[in-house]
């Protein structure tokens, strides 16, 4: 079963200098837990909900957020996320995700096409989901 098939496309992206607030208000409005971060259409990172919630106090957004916690969310997307992200061609097999999650210890990989444009992104959830339908 090819890639192209699995991912989920399109891809929600920020860009390396958009904050923390933007990435914030994504991923409260969103159902996503990855982003992928590029600059100039070009892939550069992969930032987590998890890596989000490292970065920022529990106190954001609440009556007790304090100066630190707002200053927190004034950070950039690059200073967070994980760099030199592991990729999947949209063409591979899912046999070659699932040795790349294992491999490399990842939650969720960008797909790119043959120019290593991104195209979508494929998660550990979207594999689940498949085996699900299959087995149905």
């Amino acid at each position: 079963m090819k890639i192209k098939n699995l991912m989920s496309s399109p891809v929600v992206t920020v860009e390396m200098d958009d904050s923390l607030a933007v990435v914030k208000e994504i991923f409260d409005n969103t159902h996503f837990h990855h982003l992928a971060v590029l600059e100039e259409g070009r892939l550069y990172g992969v930032l987590s909900d998890r890596d989000l919630f490292k970065a920022i106090s529990p106190g954001v957004g609440t009556p007790a957020e304090s100066n630190q916690d707002r200053a927190a969310l004034s950070r950039r997307a690059h200073q967070i996320m994980s760099r030199r992200p592991v990729v999947i061609e949209q063409e591979q097999d899912v046999r070659d995700a699932l040795r790349l999650f294992e491999d490399h210890h990842v939650a969720c990989l960008p797909v790119v096409d043959g120019d290593e444009n991104l195209v979508g992104i494929l998660t550990w959830r979207d594999l689940l989901h498949t085996m699900r339908s299959l087995l149905a």
